[in-house]
């Protein structure tokens, strides 16, 4: 189900005239399908941006480059900065068919001072040619104004113009089939100047964009000056192949969890629906209905958090016995009084019974590999009972463009468009799924977490990586956390940490399974407690370093109230069999070497094996409670299990491989000559009884090392780095999880045994979770 308008008419009177248009279109051998009329029946608005309120979000068939830097201001498309190469995508129009011929008009002006041009931008393609993936490829063909210099321009070829005073200009880009290449004419006004350049055929296949700035400094260096601005832009011709279904909002996805509350609320259905950044006059509410014997009933209205822009459903004594329709419904008011209807559904599945449920298991995902479509499309293929998403669903690179880390409310506008890549990609497969999705260390913009509490970072000189707390201002963090987990069941305690950003630590009980929902770095200590011998305060480089000093007194892993919340866990079994923790990352440092030019590294503090005590009463908690622990973040895909006391004496970790690996890490003992006992059946290299760089013990059982990803196709590059996903499925009858670790780029349903990284599948019995081993 997605987004549909209702009908209204827009009035021309103020725009483009659509007999000048139709004029131009004319000379250039097409013809229109519109009449040359002042009144025009259309579906949803065909003139952005006239009737829309002032505000960040451009609207659903607009992909803004980067989104903080435009703004709907006066019915126009305003870029806010007079750096380079900012952009406006159209999300639902992409050029297939050269041939067949197509024309787009806009109106533009621009601020006064360095001018590097305006204009159109067509031919926008990656290497997939997939129009969410073109948003961000650096390629095209440019055709624009120069005002300040008197040039109309495509490409290098230029032409001058009579009138470069500032005002507003309309420009009128077509394109003329010419035998196996199109003539591109850039027409100015009413036929006022024009050029005309030959190109081939396939470069004007992909998206067509609005360009502020075709050249300069990219970085927002150039003081407080605005770039160009837009409004009427039209598209026409049947070289486009048009696609509604490709919108993005104002509604862009939900996400959902419904869970045994154990009490006299009984199921409890929580949804987050998620919009674009509205203005102060837009409509702030969204309705939430579901579908009852073929009619609609609506659950009542939530309002829009203005912050995370999130609006939160919590619907107590669910029927969890039927699968339902739901539709989420966004009235989008505009500046005449008139609205448009804007939906989002999907299914809120039954509570898996009398059978196995099954667990997507998901972490990381670098945009270099955007939009990730072998493992979304496996997600919607596979259709499980509930997905995982253990964090990392952005790091700062993505979308390009640089971070914004304060103050607050442009580092949110900055977070929420990388965070949008997310929703864009896995939107699909969200809609029908109840969804966990944890934030982590690059969703507040940090290479690590060290949350000491909630505290704020000190010492930002000195980098941000190896020290405690947050570097972001608490509210950033507050709307990080509130996207991605306000559709979560309510917080185990709801009390803030410190600078009072918000816990989220709770229990979820689904098909007969607890769920333990954690933040294993929220208050972890921070690595500069300790000293590792080397330049940096969380690597250990030395290889003859003495890791045991590093575990001082009064250091912290997962804090007391987390600590204190899984042991009640533990001891409680009320409406379920069977329990999995949840959580960012694996309680062992199961990774040799790191980065790009693989350094070895003895011992990484990041991971969950320090600080070592701390990791051993966590471990000594779980255990009793027989769960298995899922986690991600390594980017390198292990199955393991812990000790303490000894051995394999503890639970399973399934720490899941990266959607899209980024940062490289191996695990390689062998090369390393590390000492190994008990080697599993399967006598896979690498595999066996380890002490870990900390000192833990940890069994290795399988492990899917990378190689170097080299491929210029993006999907092939992220399966050489040891990409894909994970999907547990939990048998609470024969009490046993049975475990698939699928590669990035293959058919998840065929049955080839090659889709899965060595060692994989396995079956663990739940009692293996506290050291009653059976694999061997």
């Amino acid at each position: 189900m997605g987004q549909t308008h209702s009908k209204k008419y827009i009035h021309m009177s103020n725009s483009l005239s659509r007999r000048e248009s139709l004029k131009i279109l004319a000379a250039g051998g097409l013809v229109t399908i519109l009449p040359p009329a002042t009144e025009l029946p259309t579906e949803g608005n065909p003139l952005p941006w006239r009737n829309t309120h002032d505000r960040v979000w451009l609207g659903g068939e607009f992909w803004a480059n980067p989104m903080e830097d435009w703004k709907i201001e006066d019915g126009w498309a305003q870029c806010n900065t007079a750096s380079a190469n900012r952009s406006i995508h159209h999300l639902t129009h992409q050029i297939a068919n050269p041939r067949k011929g197509f024309a787009m008009a806009v109106r533009l002006d621009r601020d006064q001072g360095k001018d590097n041009g305006g204009g159109f931008r067509v031919g926008v393609k990656s290497e997939l040619n997939e129009y969410r993936s073109n948003c961000f490829a650096k390629s095209g063909i440019d055709a624009g104004i120069n005002i300040e210099q008197g040039l109309l321009f495509i490409d290098k070829k230029t032409v001058k113009i009579s009138d470069n005073q500032a005002g507003e200009k309309t420009l009128v880009l077509s394109g003329r089939p010419n035998g196996n290449q199109v003539d591109l004419t850039l027409t100015l006004g009413n036929n006022a100047a024009s050029i005309t350049l030959t190109v081939p055929t396939n470069s004007v296949k992909g998206n067509v964009a609005l360009v502020s700035q075709f050249s300069g400094n990219s970085k927002n260096s150039q003081g407080n000056r605005n770039g160009y601005r837009f409004t009427d832009w039209e598209l026409e011709g049947d070289a486009f192949k048009i696609s509604p279904q490709q919108a993005f909002g104002p509604l862009l996805w939900s996400m959902y969890t419904l869970s045994d509350s154990r009490s006299e609320k009984g199921f409890i259905l929580k949804m987050s629906a998620l919009t674009g950044p509205l203005g102060q006059r837009d409509n702030q509410t969204v309705e939430l209905q579901i579908q009852v014997n073929g009619t609609w009933k609506s659950l009542g209205n939530s309002t829009l958090d203005t912050d995370a822009w999130v609006a939160t459903f919590q619907i107590p004594n669910w029927n969890e016995k039927l699968e339902s329709k739901y539709r989420l419904i966004y009235l989008e008011k505009h500046k005449d009084g008139s609205a448009s209807h804007n939906e989002w559904g999907g299914i809120i599945k039954a509570n898996p019974v009398g059978r196995p449920l099954r667990l997507g298991a998901l972490t990381c995902q670098n945009d270099y590999a955007y939009p990730y479509e072998p493992v979304a499309e496996n997600l919607i293929k596979l259709d499980p009972d509930m997905l995982y998403f253990s964090g990392d669903q952005l790091y700062e690179n993505h979308g390009g463009f640089g971070i914004i880390r304060e103050p607050a409310e442009p580092a949110i506008l900055n977070y929420l468009r990388k965070f949008y890549q997310f929703g864009l990609s896995f939107r699909h497969a969200m809609k029908n799924s109840p969804t966990v999705c944890l934030p982590d260390d690059h969703d507040v913009f940090q290479g690590n977490i060290w949350g000491e509490g909630g505290a704020a970072m000190k010492d930002l000189s000195k980098g941000a990586s190896s020290k405690g707390g947050y570097r972001e201002p608490a509210r950033m963090v507050n709307a990080v956390h509130r996207t991605n987990t306000a559709h979560h069941p309510d917080p185990f305690e709801s009390q803030p940490s410190l600078q009072d950003i918000s816990v989220y630590y709770t229990e979820l009980v689904y098909g007969g399974v607890s769920f333990a929902i954690i933040a294993d770095r929220q208050w972890k200590s921070g690595p500069e407690r300790v000293e590792t011998g080397s330049g940096r305060a969380d690597h250990v480089l030395d290889p003859d370093f003495d890791t045991t000093v590093l575990d001082k007194e009064g250091l912290v892993l997962l804090g007391d109230r987390q600590e204190t919340f899984l042991e009640q866990w533990g001891d409680d079994w009320r409406g379920h069999s069977m329990k999995v923790l949840l959580s960012q990352t694996v309680f062992a440092g199961v990774a040799t070497h790191h980065g790009h030019q693989q350094q070895y590294l003895k011992a990484d503090l990041d991971s969950g094996a320090w600080p070592q005590t701390p990791r051993n009463k966590a471990i000594d908690i779980i255990r009793k409670s027989m769960a298995l622990h899922i986690n991600g973040d390594q980017h390198l895909t292990t199955l393991s299990q812990y000790g303490v006391g000894k051995q394999r004496d503890s639970n399973w970790s399934f720490c899941t491989p990266a959607i899209a690996a980024g940062y490289p890490r191996s695990w390689l003992p062998d090369e390393l000559g590390m000492a190994h006992q008990n080697r599993p059946a399967h006598n896979h290299e690498n595999t066996g009884e380890y002490l870990d760089g900390c000192g833990n013990k940890v069994y290795v059982y399988a492990v899917g090392n990378p190689v170097t990803g080299v491929d210029k196709n993006r999907y092939k590059k992220a399966h050489q780095k040891a990409s894909g996903f994970g999907l547990v499925t939990i048998d609470i009858d024969a009490k046993t999880y049975h475990l698939d670790c699928f590669k990035f780029n293959v058919d998840a349903t065929d049955g080839n045994p090659d889709n899965q990284f060595p060692g994989w599948p396995v079956v663990i019995h739940q009692s293996e979770n506290r050291g009653e081993n059976r694999i061997s």
